[in-house]
């Protein structure tokens, strides 16, 4: 079975996860930096890996209401829809997720300041994994 790619929109930078190929566990990658560079390492990365999906988180405050984070997802989203098609890209509420991340790291013994490089790849381990579950629950 192909694997599932998950990407956490930042602002700085883009944490990322990838299944394995059964799609039962979301493993970390080195995040990607947000830049012009992005959709060509996204796109590169799919490829490798045979990506048949990409789920993109979408940040939303836990009013459910849009902020600016969710507008930056947003567009993130709909660029990679159209630069990755015929890749499915679908979106996930990613509400928490860098909270949990942050709690996860710091109970495996991870000094704040080490947080930084991980933070992003871990949260998005976190979706995707949310993902899964929510996929299995159907």
């Amino acid at each position: 079975m192909a694997r599932i790619l998950g990407i956490d929109p930042g602002s700085r930078r883009c944490g990322i996860a990838i299944t394995d190929s059964a799609r039962t566990m979301a493993f970390p990658r080195p995040s990607l930096q947000a830049d012009d560079a992005l959709m060509l390492n996204v796109s590169r990365l799919v490829e490798e890996e045979a990506v048949a999906l990409v789920v993109v988180g979408r940040p939303v405050a836990l009013s459910g209401n849009v902020t600016a984070s969710t507008e930056s997802a947003d567009r993130l989203f709909d660029a990679l829809q159209e630069s990755l098609a015929p890749v499915p890209v679908v979106q996930w509420d990613e509400r928490l997720t860098t909270f949990e991340a942050q709690r996860s790291l710091s109970g495996a013994g991870m000094k704040a300041k080490q947080h930084r490089e991980h933070i992003d790849s871990a949260a998005a381990v976190i979706m995707l994994q949310n993902y899964l579950d929510g996929l299995r629950a159907e």
